[in-house]
């Protein structure tokens, strides 16, 4: 199915580590209490995906997650009919399978996209809940537990494409940003294993490279990038070195902002 993850039921256990900003928690049960699709939108690396992972498991639902792509076919999505030996039968995509199974369907960055594909998911996001499959002529009804929960970036996407507002209009949409710098500095340390000042010192670090966003860096750096760089540093690399590999390069290729970003780390680390 191209690209298109279908991850199967949420692992049991602990609940994957999420930090609440504000009332996300309670607003997204609210949400699937009176079966409402939900929007997340917010910048790279924010913690998206862990908040819809912490909510499956706190709402003890299965999750399936695809990640959008621009070949992502409506097909990807619902099924098709695979040949076995002499026969055909059909499969269902992840989306199909979510709704079978009243598990939460997330689709991350989902305007990558196409928008016919995008269409598909209309009839699951008003009161018919229903994901029509033509090609069998079944019509499945979303059982009380199903949830579809989309992401993206809105400040990335403005520039190249966003969704329709028949689309946009569907959801109830909550915004996430990058935690405050004392929660950051927390997530960091506990995803990470690093010591709390190292935590403390990258979340101030990335502070600073956000304020270059006026100068051209599109993709700021995310709590996501903060963690790999400190688990670099937990593991014995230096703060400058796991900075570069693991925070700068991923978000530019060019010189004169990198050369803006390293200034900024050995302004920090000196």
């Amino acid at each position: 199915m191209g690209d298109a993850r279908g991850d199967g039921a949420h692992a049991a256990g602990d609940a994957p580590f999420y930090l609440p900003q504000r009332d996300e928690c309670a607003l997204f049960e609210r949400c699937h209490a009176q079966r409402l699709a939900v929007l997340l939108k917010g910048p790279t690396g924010c913690g998206k995906t862990r908040f819809v992972e912490h909510m499956a498991w706190r709402l003890g639902r299965p999750l399936v997650t695809v990640a959008c792509h621009d070949d992502l076919a409506a097909s990807d999505l619902v099924g098709r009919y695979l040949v076995h030996h002499d026969r055909t039968a059909w499969h269902d995509g992840p989306l199909a399978r979510a709704v079978r199974e009243g598990a939460i369907c997330y689709l991350d960055e989902v305007v990558e996209a196409r928008q016919d594909t995008v269409v598909v998911l209309h009839a699951l996001t008003d009161h018919r809940r229903i994901l029509p499959i033509d090609k069998t002529g079944e019509q499945l009804a979303a059982p009380p537990g199903f949830m579809l929960v989309l992401s993206y970036n809105p400040g990335y996407q403005r520039m190249v494409k966003d969704l329709k507002p028949s689309t946009r209009q569907r959801f109830v949409a909550l915004e996430f940003d990058f935690p405050a710098p004392a929660q950051e500095a927390r997530v960091v340390q506990r995803e990470s294993g690093c010591a709390e000042g190292d935590a403390v010192a990258l979340v101030q670090l990335a502070q600073r490279l956000r304020q270059l966003q006026a100068q051209g860096l599109t993709e700021l750096p995310g709590t996501r990038l903060l963690v790999a760089a400190a688990r670099l540093v937990a593991a014995g690399t230096d703060l400058r070195t796991a900075c570069r590999v693991a925070l700068l390069a991923p978000l530019s290729d060019d010189p004169v902002l990198l050369q803006a970003m390293q200034e900024l780390v050995e302004a920090s680390f000196a």
